[in-house]
């Protein structure tokens, strides 16, 4: 038992309608219904504290409220979510992980961890989830903008909208003169690539040779 529930382990009535937001006259439809019954409960209910209710209990009835009184599940279907509840080691309501959709209860399915629907026991497809898409597309849309050209590869271009004009690898906005500079400082081939994983061996021997080309002009 948790320090928690050691410190209060049984509501009245009142205490559960103030805990879970389900009102005293709801509370006793459900337990004359036998929909949901206190754990602790007299024979004659018209006994002073004849209904009492145990943590669990509390718990239980908080879930049932957001099912029922506020994403809008039908009782019946709730209640035939119960009886295949009862069915299971785990307490009901408060034992297992609930989800809705479309006003029908889902589990993850014992066993395979599947989404379920409980009552039907039909496999429902995982949620869309649109963040996930918007990102995955972004990623790929990412990764195909910096794809280049296989013609290009390996040639110098010039272009006035990109790097003021002055030659850069053909498909980057790379200047020829930054591999020059790191040649001069004695960089080798690898670790220029090092410096720029974007580019390859062909482009940078294009830069080298641009370089030579430059100077016998």
């Amino acid at each position: 038992m948790s320090a928690y529930q050691a410190i209060i382990a049984a509501f009245s009535e009142e205490q559960t309608a103030r805990l879970t937001g389900i009102t005293k006259s709801q509370l006793r439809y459900w337990d004359r219904t036998h929909f949901y019954r206190p754990s602790y409960a007299e024979e004659n209910r018209r006994a002073p504290f004849s209904r009492v209710y145990a943590f669990n209990d509390i718990v239980a009835l908080r879930v049932l409220n957001l099912l029922r009184n506020d994403i809008g599940v039908s009782v019946q279907h709730l209640r035939e979510v119960s009886l295949r509840l009862s069915g299971t080691n785990a307490d009901r309501w408060s034992g297992v992980r609930l989800w809705v959709l479309s006003k029908r209860v889902v589990w993850q399915e014992p066993g395979t961890d599947m989404p379920q629907e409980i009552v039907s026991r039909q496999y429902v497809a995982p949620a869309v989830i649109l963040d996930d898409v918007i990102n995955r597309t972004k990623e790929q849309v990412a990764h195909f903008s910096h794809q280049r050209d296989q013609a290009k590869i390996g040639t110098i271009e010039r272009n006035r909208y990109i790097n003021h004009n002055a030659p850069v690898l053909a498909g980057t906005r790379i200047p020829v003169q930054a591999i020059q500079r790191f040649s001069e400082a004695g960089y080798s081939s690898n670790q220029i690539l090092k410096e720029y994983p974007d580019l390859t061996p062909d482009d940078v021997a294009a830069a080298l040779r641009y370089k030579s080309n430059s100077t016998a002009a």
